[in-house]
């Protein structure tokens, strides 16, 4: 199990850039980003969802407070238009 808090290189990790979509699309854009790397069993992934208004940001950190498969996310330190998850999958 990763820690987020070990994470030091965050470049290799999959992401999904927000940048340019609206509130509605990026909450299915988040579900679809978790669910397919869920799938391919990656452990942690990226969101970028920039600083500009915060919108995007409260978005995220609402969807992925309610998504089911997210274990736990934070803020990336030194980075704050990114947010670090860690995803949940069977051990199968």
């Amino acid at each position: 199990m990763t820690n987020l808090n070990n994470i030091v290189f965050y470049d290799c990790l999959p992401k999904l850039d927000l940048h340019g979509y609206d509130a509605q699309t990026a909450v299915v854009a988040i579900h679809d980003f978790i669910r397919d790397n869920q799938k391919m069993r990656n452990e942690v992934v990226v969101i970028v969802h920039g600083n500009g208004s915060g919108i995007l940001r409260k978005v995220t950190d609402l969807t992925l407070r309610k998504n089911r498969n997210v274990l736990e996310y934070k803020g990336i330190i030194g980075n704050t238009g990114c947010t670090v998850v860690r995803i949940m999958f069977d051990s199968k």
